[in-house]
C-alpha cells in the first residue's frame, strides 16, 4: 500500500476531557491549527494562531 502525500501530518498540542487542540502540516507547506470545543471546531492559519495565543495570554493577566 502506498502512502498518500496529500494527507496532512497532524500532531496533538493539548487535550482535556472536553477540549482538543492540534496542528496540521499541510501538503502545501502551510501549518494550520485547530481547537475542538465540544461540537465546535475553530481553524487558524499561523498568523491567526499567534494572535489567538496573544489573546489567551492577555486573559490571564
Amino acid at each position: 500500500m502506498s502512502s498518500n502525500h496529500n494527507e496532512p501530518k497532524t500532531e496533538t498540542i493539548a487535550e482535556t476531557d472536553n477540549y482538543f487542540a492540534w496542528k496540521a502540516e499541510e501538503p502545501d507547506g502551510e501549518t494550520t491549527y485547530h481547537i475542538e470545543l465540544n461540537n465546535v471546531t475553530v481553524h487558524f492559519f499561523e498568523e491567526e494562531w499567534q494572535e489567538f495565543l496573544e489573546l489567551i495570554r492577555n486573559l490571564g493577566g
